[in-house]
């Protein structure tokens, strides 16, 4: 364990070392704001790239009830409380990512781009803290849920101060997007599941992967026919990766083996036990 964390934690040094260092400050594009389907429904502007993002809304919901419902506390689902948390957390960044994200493309500039990146940047640190405090401990949670979501959206508030300067910033923000992208796969390699559902996580992350794959192809998929555009298909496909992670966490169960005792600091943590579902 203490090898397995030295690795973890020098890949996240060189990582967010090298990124702020050696890559200049990157402003927000304007043409950023410019999606290829721009077409009015019932009076609705950019109407495709706004209703797509009722995915998020509903797996959002669905979650909430969910994690607020007698199935969230069957035998197994979380054996500490405080694993909830960052589910609860998340969940309810999702549903505010949905309502973001169609503010936004109503009417898109930098100014509404905020309320879509903000909750966007709560969902993606509320699941990495998930992720972290399953593989590593379980008390991570309690320590490192806030900080991580302080942290997303300082990103966030920071990038947006620095455009109103003139001298925009996006690489705290895109640090904070893309380095949990890096850091879950490594975290599957080196730390064992104490949960079935990894391949659920997996296909999240591939999901993700592929929309920002669709989002940069906006234009291009948008002149195959005219039907639908790469952002369209972007909001879909994350809406349904953000579905394996409720999917997940509504059949999973414990696993028989468990990671073996490890030191954080000075205090060794124990692993607690884990009990078949």
């Amino acid at each position: 364990m203490p090898l397995r964390l030295s690795i973890l934690m020098a890949v996240t040094a060189t990582v967010i070392v090298g990124f702020m260092l050696f890559l200049p400050a990157l402003p927000q594009p304007q043409e950023y704001h410019h999606f290829a389907d721009q077409r009015p429904v019932l009076g609705v502007p950019n109407a495709l790239n706004v209703a797509s993002n009722l995915p998020f809304v509903l797996v959002g919901i669905a979650g909430l009830l969910f994690m607020a419902s007698r199935s969230s506390h069957r035998s197994g689902t979380f054996l500490q409380p405080a694993e909830r948390w960052p589910y609860w957390v998340f969940f309810l960044g999702l549903a505010l990512t949905g309502i973001g994200s169609a503010y936004y493309h109503a009417d898109p500039n930098n100014a509404r781009l905020t309320w879509d990146r903000m909750p966007l940047t709560v969902a993606f640190m509320a699941l990495f803290a998930a992720v972290l405090a399953e593989r590593i401990h379980w008390r991570l949670a309690d320590w490192l849920l806030g900080a991580l979501v302080a942290l997303g959206m300082t990103s966030v508030v920071y990038w947006y101060w620095t455009e109103t300067q003139g001298a925009g910033d996006l690489r705290f923000y895109l640090l904070v997007q893309f380095f949990p992208l890096l850091a879950l796969p490594l975290l599957f390699l080196l730390f064992p599941a104490r949960y079935t559902g990894t391949s659920d996580l997996i296909a999240a992350l591939g999901c993700y992967g592929l929309a920002k794959v669709l989002e940069l192809l906006d234009h291009q998929v948008y002149t195959k026919g005219g039907i639908v555009s790469g952002h369209t298909l972007k909001h879909l496909v994350a809406g349904l990766g953000s579905y394996f992670v409720l999917h997940m966490l509504q059949h999973r169960r414990p696993l028989t083996v468990v990671p073996p005792p490890m030191v954080i600091g000075a205090e060794p943590l124990q692993s607690d036990p884990v009990h078949t579902a």
